[in-house]
């Protein structure tokens, strides 16, 4: 956990539990799978918890409540946006509804902090919430196991009536935001209407990595989500907030930049708070972006190209969305430099902090 982070779209990290299983294509190079495998492989916090493979370090599934680290954001008096198992998934299958319990409740006694939820896994974070009555009624029998870990009786005591008062009253907790990641069209098509099936008080997607094109303008939402949509983007609409990036660290898959344009436009027409977080380490050939240029720096010896199915230097790295655009080789110049000017603008849009 980090009180401080270089995550562009929040303040802090809090890692109650960490752990997690690979289950799609955005899982390939999870920086925490890596981390957890390597630098950090000894922790008490991460030990155990990844495989060696020839392919790096992979989650083993396996899930680890950590206790001493419970209590962190009600030490924190200031205000932040805190990203709640930046290094694991809250909804994951091997965490019980119980720890569950324990992060919803400390939330419940931070009202002055956001809590940033992120998820692949929306079915069981439906689940939970549609048996709220049960999990927040457990919260008496939850919470006196916190007092032995700095929680005094009072607050004990305000985390109760506070998730009672919530479930009585239908409402969820106004600072918390629940989250799917989308890495392309199929993964927002499985994962997106079920988050708008979810009781939430914001609704936000994180396409990060983002490999491959997501529209909104499709008619499944409204049959997977029971909405009734009179407009093509009505779906979108009922979303808070869209993040996008690409992928950075050593095995990076490209981003095409009109993947990132299109979420932009579609955010503009929806009214719906964007940010574009990076491009990370690939980006459009000089010129194709507006803004960008050849970093003049003694440590890049050149632009570096990669022929991405035989993973060698040299030739320019020409994906299957290029084969129609000659102008449309993207160059590997590293997160640093390729840093997150769309089009020449830095997109920074949050939604409506509620309390």
């Amino acid at each position: 956990m980090a009180d401080g982070t270089k995550i562009e779209w929040t303040d802090a990290t809090w890692n109650p539990i960490t752990g997690c299983a690979v289950v799609s294509p955005g899982c390939t190079n999870c920086y925490a799978m890596k981390l957890s495998g390597t630098r950090l492989r000894n922790h008490e916090s991460r030990k155990g918890l990844t495989k060696d493979t020839k392919a790096g370090p992979v989650w083993t599934g396996e899930m680890r409540f950590n206790r001493q680290w419970l209590d962190q954001p009600l030490r924190w008096s200031k205000p932040r946006m805190i990203f709640v198992c930046a290094h694991g998934d809250l909804f994951a299958e091997g965490v019980p509804d119980l720890w569950i319990d324990h992060v919803f409740s400390v939330m419940a006694l931070a009202p002055q902090h956001t809590f940033q939820l992120l998820t692949k896994r929306p079915q069981r974070m439906r689940e939970y919430f549609a048996g709220r009555r049960a999990n927040f009624g457990r919260a008496s029998e939850v919470l006196h196991e916190h007092i032995s870990h700095g929680l005094s009786e009072a607050e004990h005591q305000d985390a109760v009536d506070l998730l009672d008062l919530f479930d009585s009253m239908g409402k969820t907790l106004p600072n918390v935001w629940l989250g799917v990641s989308v890495e392309d069209q199929k993964r927002a098509d499985e994962r997106i209407p079920i988050l708008l099936d979810t009781p939430a008080a914001v609704r936000w997607i994180s396409a990060e990595p983002l490999l491959g094109p997501i529209s909104f303008r499709w008619a499944a939402w409204q049959l997977l989500s029971k909405m009734e949509a009179t407009n093509h983007l009505d779906g979108l609409r009922r979303l808070d907030w869209v993040v996008a990036g690409g992928e950075s660290g050593a095995g990076a898959r490209p981003m095409h930049p009109d993947w990132a344009r299109k979420l932009r436009d579609q955010c503009a027409e929806a009214q719906v708070p964007f940010l574009f977080k990076q491009w990370g380490e690939w980006v459009p050939q000089v010129g194709a972006v507006e803004g960008w240029t050849i970093p003049d720096d003694p440590e890049i010896s050149r632009i570096d190209h990669r022929d991405w199915e035989g993973d060698h230097w040299g030739e320019p790295y020409r994906p299957m969305w290029c084969d129609d655009r000659n102008d449309d080789t993207v160059s590997r110049v590293g997160k640093r430099y390729a840093g997150r000017l769309l089009d020449g603008v830095e997109h920074n849009s949050f939604p409506e902090v509620r309390r």
